[in-house]
């Protein structure tokens, strides 16, 4: 058994963590540290996971309680994991860190994206991408891995094949994104009241959102093209769930038919993917680790739509990162993650 540890375990992402965990037939769990929320039982915050948790609290963070874990996720704010990972990372195995502190390799997109220096960029280079299905082989082994966003993960799933193939121009692609309301986390915010998100579709982080150099970067680093998104999310009146529909100049003549040959030929694979002529849905993905893919091609207009589904909660980020622990630790890839999504 592979001895894991959360911190930030009281969030969205936390508690997912702590539901997946409790199922994994490799995992352990020793401590779960959430700050806001220490003392308090697992079963109160959360009485899903009653059953799982019935006496164990959140605890407070301190080093000591993580030295020699096998695993460590950190589940934390932007910002969070820079100040805690330089300190912990040679006393455990290996860190996953599902916020965005380690995703960039350019220090100085933090700052233009993040309006932040910074803390520790030296290191930067020593953390992996964590997307398993395009990075596999950097993943395994790997003591740091630094896990894709949610936003960012549908985005890249749906435009890798056809810029990896050059069936599409590499700049000027545009993402058009609806996100569920748990992707803002469990703390309340303005926008995310119910009487904010109630019969309501709004676009956030016009020309600012922080995924769009993550999409760049990953798309950049797989194709060896360099590559420019337009990225425009919009969060809309459910839980959890992401649908990323996007948008490529086609280079050359391209049939739907043969851009569903692409997807299908690119993830065959693959153990979480779904390719279909039929259009995915957000509750398709519901509970699973699982992505939902299609695509056309529009001879009208010489444009290619592809759309990828998930669970912003589960490949968007749990999942995705137990998916990359898997991997780290030496144990088969797809253990103690559902394919089957939830419904109705």
């Amino acid at each position: 058994m592979k001895k894991i540890g959360i911190i930030g375990a009281s969030g969205y992402t936390g508690a997912e963590l702590l539901r997946l965990i409790a199922m994994h037939p490799e995992f352990e769990l020793k401590v779960a540290t959430g700050e806001t929320k220490a003392g308090t039982a697992i079963r109160d915050l959360y009485p899903s996971l009653a059953a799982c948790y019935p006496t164990e609290n959140f605890a407070s963070f301190n080093p000591s309680n993580i030295d020699g874990l096998d695993l460590v996720f950190c589940a934390l704010p932007h910002g969070i994991s820079q100040s805690i990972i330089p300190a912990i990372h040679s006393s455990v195995g290996h860190i996953v860190d599902l916020g965005s502190d380690f995703r960039l390799q350019d220090p100085s997109l933090y700052n233009e994206w993040y309006a932040t220096e910074h803390s520790c960029p030296e290191l930067l280079s020593e953390f992996v991408y964590g997307l398993p299905e395009l990075f596999r082989s950097e993943i395994r082994k790997a003591p740091l891995i630094a896990a894709t966003g949610c936003n960012a993960a549908a985005s890249i799933f749906a435009l890798a094949p056809f810029v990896k193939s050059e069936a599409i121009e590499s700049k000027g692609l545009i993402v058009d994104l609806i996100t569920g309301v748990s992707g803002a986390g469990r703390p309340p915010k303005e926008m995310t009241t119910f009487c904010a998100v109630g019969e309501n579709i709004s676009p956030y982080g016009l020309l600012t959102h922080r995924h769009t150099p993550e999409i760049e970067q990953a798309l950049t680093t797989y194709s060896g093209y360099p590559t420019s998104v337009l990225f425009t999310p919009h969060l809309a009146p459910m839980n959890r769930g992401i649908i990323a529909t996007c948008y490529g100049r086609a280079k050359h003549e391209i049939t739907t038919d043969e851009a569903l040959h692409q997807l299908h030929s690119f993830y065959a694979d693959e153990p979480f993917f779904v390719v279909d002529e039929r259009p995915p849905s957000t509750k398709f993905t519901l509970g699973s680790n699982t992505v939902h893919l299609t695509a056309r091609a529009d001879v009208r207009t010489g444009m290619i739509i592809m759309i990828a589904a998930l669970d912003n909660l589960m490949k968007g980020a749990s999942g995705m990162a137990i998916q990359n622990a898997n991997l780290a630790t030496g144990i088969e890839e797809t253990t103690g993650l559902p394919i089957a999504g939830l419904y109705p």
